[in-house]
């Protein structure tokens, strides 16, 4: 993975240009088919079938997605697993980390690399970080030395080695990492290589919000609304600027972390700001918890597998359906989820009523 420092980033050389005609946008657009290239936005897949499904091929350029969940639902396991998608498949990406250093990243990567080439048996993450933190002797010096014997481990580095030159990781800070500091991310990554990256942000609320230009002269501290309005006012336009496609974690409140209740948009922190700027929000909730309660009754076994899946609800989608439920198996023993998915068939509740 290629690592950049914000602090040598070249600042932005160019304009958006922000007033065209409506004959200005269709001569655009014929110049473009003239030579057979594609027209309009830009899509990342996100390399899970269904969910690409209902969003008419994955994400689009100029829109921002929200994930959000409850805490050990897999937000970042699934953002990385959409990363490391997307750049085996060649396209670029950016992954702002709040949460988890360069080292962690990699080695989660390595655990899902591992599983997509060994299955189930791959290596684990316990063993991937013992064997970074133990001494094993001259011969076993470099990655693939200490994963040697392990299953896929070596492999997993071979194919890490790969694609690694598409995939920067950015260690931000809640302190320095702000809109502006992903925005001239991203154009240094296109003005270096041509391409325009995908982009994580894990997470959302922990993007720095500077105060307006004369609330900043006055010391006036903003409230976390106010802050997380204008993060994610900034993420939706940089998402239109740079014609990128944005992928926003984000935390839930109080609200939605109770223990009788699904988690829905309303509980996203920051929720009113979120729910109007965004053009794609999806929710995790375990299945299990969100399942009503004859499926559980009459079938103890049901009862037992649904613990191992989680619901991905589209809640919003601006250009698509929305209102749709799937369901992803955990494979968190393996760092990720499995790929393909489908549509929830069982009867969902927001109230969970169901008691082990």
């Amino acid at each position: 993975m290629t690592l950049l420092d914000p602090s040598i980033m070249p600042e932005a050389t160019t304009q958006t240009e922000r007033l065209k005609t409506l004959r200005a946008v269709l001569e655009a657009t014929n110049e473009v088919l003239s030579v057979d290239e594609p027209a309009g936005a830009r899509v990342w897949p996100s390399g899970f079938a269904q969910l690409d499904s209902v969003l008419t091929g994955g994400f689009r350029a100029g829109e921002l997605a929200l994930l959000g969940g409850g805490p050990g639902l897999g937000k970042t396991t699934f953002a990385l697993q959409v990363a490391r998608n997307l750049v085996t498949s060649g396209h670029s990406v950016v992954f702002f980390s709040f949460e988890h250093d360069y080292h962690s990243l990699m080695e989660r990567l390595i655990v899902m690399e591992a599983a997509e080439i060994a299955g189930a048996s791959a290596v684990r993450l316990p063993e991937v970080r013992q064997a970074f933190r133990i001494s094993q002797g001259p011969d076993r010096m470099m990655m693939e030395g200490r994963l040697y014997g392990t299953q896929g481990g070596v492999e997993a580095v071979e194919a890490l080695e790969g694609y690694c030159d598409l995939l920067y990781l950015h260690r931000s800070s809640g302190a320095q990492t702000d809109v502006d500091v992903m925005r001239s991310t991203i154009e240094a990554i296109r003005e270096r290589t041509g391409r325009t990256p995908f982009v994580v942000v894990d997470y959302l609320q922990k993007v720095k919000a500077a105060a307006p230009p004369g609330e900043r002269r006055r010391s006036v501290q903003l409230s976390e609304e106010d802050r997380i309005t204008v993060v994610v006012e900034g993420l939706k336009d940089m998402s239109l600027d740079l014609a990128v496609a944005v992928l926003a974690l984000v935390a839930v409140d109080k609200s939605g972390l109770a223990a009788a209740s699904r988690t829905r948009v309303r509980d996203l922190r920051g929720s009113s700001a979120l729910a109007h700027e965004a053009d794609i929000v999806l929710i995790l909730n375990h299945k299990f918890d969100v399942v009503a309660r004859h499926h559980l009754m009459f079938n103890t076994g049901n009862a037992e597998q649904f613990h191992h899946w989680v619901v991905m609800s589209i809640e919003k989608n601006r250009n698509g359906v929305d209102d749709v439920d799937l369901e992803f198996r955990k494979r968190f023993e393996n760092a990720r989820f499995d790929t393909d998915g489908g549509r929830v068939a069982e009867e969902l509740v927001d109230d969970r009523i169901f008691k082990e």
